[in-house]
């Protein structure tokens, strides 16, 4: 079966080159500034100062990466970022899936009132429930622990979540469960062996900007995670500069600004063609 090709159109193609140039201009200037970076991570300082970052006249220093790793606690702030990203994402998923497809499959009393309340729950700044929440886990005596925050980026996601998921789960054709229901499954059991199977590109979708948001997450971090056997890359890494920028190994700087990046890197790198089928992706329309 032959493919149809659509003809270049000149004229069309030369309304998008202003596009294609901005595109162009961001990927060199990214891939310039990225690239500068790995340089000065396998720098000296001296070599930093100078401007001479390129030229690699001392050699490669991959001693800066274990410096970094072992001597000034990146492999602690990573541990602490990969724990609260995983286990915070695991509860996401497990009360949001659910919830998401009883709300967009189902009709019952209230079902409108819940996801207004999450529409809702997105729109509140988190500048307005962090201080009620410090005072809160101060008086629990709940401060100083990854449970606290694991607790609070779960349930602080979860409005999102379920708002994406619910979108995902009522693209879905309801012969699916049609059919499960000939089979003598039950809702539940439905959900479970064949609805969410179904939704995997959108639930992969959402749990890589899940484990992304966390990951990258500053503010909270910074107010929960009092002590370095706590503190996440955000926090951590803004201790190292000062640190750093002081003793002036800014070799080892670097270097722990490319070990924070690389799962970044990584995600997008393996998994961008799921990101853009959970996003435009679906079953078949019901």
């Amino acid at each position: 079966m032959k493919k149809n090709v659509q003809p270049v159109s000149l004229k069309r193609e030369a309304k998008l080159l202003p596009g294609y140039l901005i595109m162009l201009l961001w990927l060199v200037f990214t891939v310039v500034l990225l690239g500068w970076i790995f340089a000065a991570s396998l720098s000296t300082t001296r070599e930093i100062n100078m401007g001479k970052v390129l030229g690699f006249e001392s050699g490669l220093h991959f001693e800066n990466y274990a410096a970094a790793w072992s001597s000034y606690n990146v492999s602690v702030y990573f541990m602490n970022s990969f724990i609260y990203a995983t286990c915070s994402l695991a509860f996401i998923i497990l009360i949001s899936a659910p919830a998401s497809y009883v709300l967009s499959r189902f009709s019952f009393p209230g079902n409108k009132l819940i996801r207004s309340c999450f529409i809702i729950a997105m729109s509140i700044p988190l500048i307005m429930v962090i201080l009620p929440v410090f005072g809160l886990t101060t008086q629990l005596r709940l401060n100083g622990s990854r449970v606290t925050l694991i607790i609070l980026y779960t349930f602080l996601n979860i409005p999102f979540t379920t708002t994406f998921l619910m979108n995902f789960f009522s693209s879905l054709s309801r012969t699916y469960e049609e059919a499960a229901a000939i089979d003598g499954c039950t809702p539940t059991k439905t959900f479970w062996l064949v609805m969410l199977p179904l939704a995997q590109p959108g639930i992969v979708t959402v749990g890589i900007f899940l484990f992304l948001s966390v990951w990258n997450e500053y503010f909270m971090a910074l107010i929960f995670a009092t002590s370095d056997r706590l503190r996440s890359v955000g926090p951590g890494l803004y201790m190292m500069v000062d640190t750093m920028t002081r003793t002036g190994k800014l070799g080892g700087l670097f270097a722990s600004v490319i070990i924070v990046f690389l799962p970044t890197f990584v995600i997008y790198l393996f998994l961008s063609e799921k990101i853009i089928a959970g996003v435009t992706g679906g079953g078949i329309k019901g």
